[in-house]
């Protein structure tokens, strides 16, 4: 099922009542025009409490026709069709919001039915990772060629071995001066509060959908929080601050202000939904090549 889609064909739709079942061991094709960009999330819809749980989940973003094709911002890279730059990045990271209730995956595994009413989130996750292995590299150079071992299994990066099957960074690194494009998606079934001390960010789309309307009002808006829902998505962007010159780069934390979500179960000190962006000097980072520093 994918969130945001408009007028989709119902059989590519995965909602179980009206697409098609798919029998063990067959395929079924789903097939999509999209027609709007923006950062669009899918997930499981057969028994879906428990597999978006899971990790049955993804993320899309559709690149706008503007992407590469015109001069309004320098990196030529966009959000969306916004006709004037105001929506154009130098770099991108996707922070995907998820939980784990502990005592699901055990009863799930045990063959015994979760009480779901008694829910509460035991590890709060970005990009399938709670902090500090929110900060730890990504498992492959190449996303779309990561490296595997003769079965087929990804090779976790050396001394990160615990991350093998999480190989996505949060750790936002960019240059002062620099506008930085934030992807907020949550599945997860709590509400979150992300915020940036000390860096403002603006809100120029929320579920695929490009904050201006139809008459060219501008209704984006400046913020060091964005609160979101289970199931919705917002686009932010933010200009990095100038570098301090202390060091070789300045720290900003990024964190979800519910602090039962930085913190683990029976662990001390932060954890859970909390990254870092870390700001160097110009002409230090390469350009980046795909989302979230691969490549």
């Amino acid at each position: 099922h994918w969130h945001g889609f408009r007028n989709v064909i119902p059989f590519f739709d995965g909602e179980p009542s009206s697409s098609i079942a798919v029998p063990p061991g067959r395929t079924f094709t789903y097939v999509y025009r999209p027609h709007e960009p923006g950062t669009y999330m899918y997930h499981c819809h057969v028994e879906d409490i428990e597999h978006v749980h899971m990790g049955m989940t993804g993320l899309v973003f559709v690149r706008p026709l503007q992407d590469g094709n015109t001069a309004l911002y320098p990196s030529g890279k966009y959000v969306y069709n916004d006709g004037d730059g105001s929506t154009g990045f130098d770099r991108e990271f996707v922070m995907f919001l998820s939980e784990v209730w502990a005592e699901a995956h055990w009863d799930d595994a045990h063959i015994q039915l979760p009480d779901w009413t008694d829910y509460k989130v035991d590890f709060a996750m970005l990009n399938g990772r709670c902090y500090p292995d929110t900060l730890a590299p990504n498992g492959s150079v190449d996303p779309f060629n990561p490296v595997r071992d003769a079965n087929g299994t990804l090779v976790p990066t050396p001394g990160h071995e615990h991350l093998q099957f999480q190989p996505i960074s949060s750790l936002v690194r960019c240059e002062e001066g620099e506008r930085v494009l934030l992807r907020f998606a949550n599945l997860g079934f709590d509400q979150a509060t992300m915020s940036m001390a000390g860096i403002d960010m603006t809100i120029v789309g929320k579920d695929a959908t490009h904050l201006r309307g139809r008459d060219g009002t501008d209704n984006t808006y400046v913020t060091s929080s964005v609160t979101m829902g289970a199931g919705e998505s917002y686009d932010a962007i933010f200009t990095a601050p100038p570098f301090s010159g202390q060091g070789d780069y300045d720290t900003y934390v990024l964190y979800n202000r519910d602090f039962t979500h930085v913190a683990n179960t029976a662990t001390d000190g932060f954890a859970g939904q909390r990254t870092e962006i870390r700001v160097y000097p110009s002409n230090s980072l390469q350009p980046q090549q795909y989302p979230n520093g691969w490549g």
